[in-house]
This record gives C-alpha cells, sequence and structure tokens, in this order.
C-alpha cells in the first residue's frame, strides 16, 4: 500500500461520508470507492460497511485505520528529520500545553517563533497538564509545558513560578470572607490544583462557601470574578493591569506564598530536530532577557 492509501481510509474513517470524503481528498466519488475497493482486496477484509446513512468502520477496519494514522505520522516524522540535514528550518512542531500556559504564557512566545521561522508549522494541543504529561509519555509531542510538578526523566526546563490569589472585587482581606454571601467562583482544573486550594483553605480555618458556580474556562472564571458576581482563586499569570480587582495572595503556614511552577518539557532525541532545538533556544533567550 502507499501511503496515499493510508491517507484515502483514514479521511473516510474521519469523515464517514464518500462525498465528503472525495471532496476532501480531491477525487470523484467512483474513483474513491474503486480505489477503496482495491485496498479492501489487499487487506483481504471489508474495512467499512455501507448503508444509506453513510459508512462506518468494521472491527477489523478499525485496526487497519490505527494502522494507518500510525504510518503516516511516522512517515511525517521522517520527512521532517530528513528535512532537517537541510539549512533552513521547517518541518513540524508538536506542542503540547497546558490550557492556563496555552491563553496566557504561550501567544507571546509563539508570536515570535513564527516570525523567526515562518517555515515551521506548529501542531497545538491544549489541555491539562496530567493530560499533556500522558502525551509526552507516548511521545506525541516533541515539547511539553505543564504546571505542578511533573514526574519525567528526560529533559525539563523551569520556566516560572506563579502565585495564587484570592481574587475579588469586594473583598480586601480574608477577614471580610466571613460575612460574603456570593458564590465562590471555581473553573475545572486538574486534581493537583484543586488539592493546593484546598489545602489552603483547611490551614486558614475558613468557612467552606455558601455557594459554588463551576464553570469550565479559566478565563470564564476570570470574567465573572471581575464582574463582581463572586469572588474566585487563580494564578497571577491570568491578571492585568486592566483587571480592576483586590488580590490576596495566597500563603502557607510560614508566610510563603503558595505558586506553581511551571515547565518546559522535552527528550534529548527530540532535539535532532532542528524545529524543537530553535524553539527552545528560543525560549532559553526569553527567560534570559
Amino acid at each position: 500500500m502507499q501511503l496515499s492509501d493510508f491517507e484515502l481510509i483514514t479521511v473516510l474513517s474521519h469523515e464517514g461520508n464518500m462525498r465528503k470524503a472525495a471532496e476532501k481528498l480531491f477525487v470523484s466519488q467512483p474513483a474513491l470507492s474503486q480505489r477503496l475497493q482495491h485496498i479492501e482486496r489487499e487487506w483481504g477484509t471489508q474495512i467499512f460497511s455501507r448503508s444509506t446513512r453513510g459508512i462506518s468502520l468494521t472491527a477489523e477496519g478499525e485496526a487497519i485505520v490505527r494502522f494507518a494514522e500510525e504510518t503516516l505520522e511516522k512517515a511525517a516524522e521522517v520527512r521532517a528529520e530528513v528535512r532537517a540535514h537541510g539549512s533552513a528550518i521547517y518541518g513540524t512542531l508538536k506542542l503540547a500545553v497546558s490550557s492556563v500556559n496555552g491563553q496566557y504564557w504561550l501567544p507571546d512566545i509563539l508570536k515570535d517563533f513564527v516570525e523567526n521561522y515562518p517555515l515551521v508549522e506548529i501542531s497545538l494541543v491544549t489541555g491539562w497538564s496530567s493530560e499533556i504529561l500522558e502525551r509526552m509519555y507516548h511521545a506525541r509531542c516533541h515539547v511539553a509545558i505543564v504546571r505542578g510538578n511533573p514526574l519525567w526523566r528526560g529533559e525539563k526546563l523551569h520556566l516560572f513560578s506563579d502565585p495564587l490569589n484570592l481574587v475579588d472585587t469586594k473583598m480586601e482581606t480574608l477577614d471580610d470572607l466571613i460575612k460574603d454571601q456570593r458564590p465562590y467562583i471555581q473553573f475545572r482544573s486538574d486534581s493537583s490544583y484543586d488539592q493546593i486550594i484546598q489545602e489552603w483553605w483547611h490551614d486558614q480555618k475558613l468557612r467552606s462557601p455558601v455557594r459554588t458556580i463551576m464553570v469550565d474556562q479559566i478565563e470564564t472564571c476570570k470574567q465573572m470574578a471581575t464582574h463582581g458576581i463572586g469572588y474566585a482563586v487563580l494564578p497571577s499569570i491570568s491578571l492585568t493591569k486592566k483587571d480592576i480587582v483586590h488580590q490576596i495572595p495566597l500563603t502557607d503556614r510560614q508566610g510563603l506564598a503558595i505558586t506553581r511552577d511551571n515547565w518546559l518539557l522535552y527528550d534529548k532525541e527530540s532535539l535532532r530536530l532542528k524545529q524543537v532545538r530553535a524553539f527552545i533556544e528560543l525560549v532559553r533567550h526569553r527567560l534570559l532577557a
């Protein structure tokens, strides 16, 4: 099978429709159907079941599509590695970044990188730090940016420590929390972040919030807090001078600021790729500036 055949069955799997797949592959439906029949004969099994509602993978087809996706991904890596031997810096840079850093830290870095290396394609995935770390464990990215204390045996670069703050438009001290009846605004995050806040809450002997509003995104949480709907615990990186709010730093029992460390993770093997080296060097330069 050729790589184009692997691409064909992968697109068909994603689209679930012959017409849409044909449009995406820039071929006619009859030509697509003929190629698919040829591929199925090569495998000696039916990859897709057809119906009036579209196409769906058979059990055998699921295994074949997984193999096709892995083959295409490996082929892309080899192409990038071959190109890395040239003088120009191009290829695909696979980044996996925690949602908070993806929203507040990465854009400025990425703008600088794209301007300096316009030939490099960026593949970006965001999510909770635990999810990003999982991608790194399975070598599904070149570079990971995570928060917390990652269990990573490869190379890592400390980026910055991010203080946490209780943020509100009205409360100026923790004593004000006793009489405040407004809700605590919380955004969904990984368990380690929630544990830090719960431990701080317990150490401060604060009463539990009267009400809690749970939102999906940190920016939604911030907007609700800055509009006076309630109070929230937010990382300093999410706040700017334009945010007119009181910020009460979270401190531990020794009175030290509670922070979240931020790390860049990579593997030495990935440094063979020029685009990966260029990104890491740019970040190092920004840290020293």
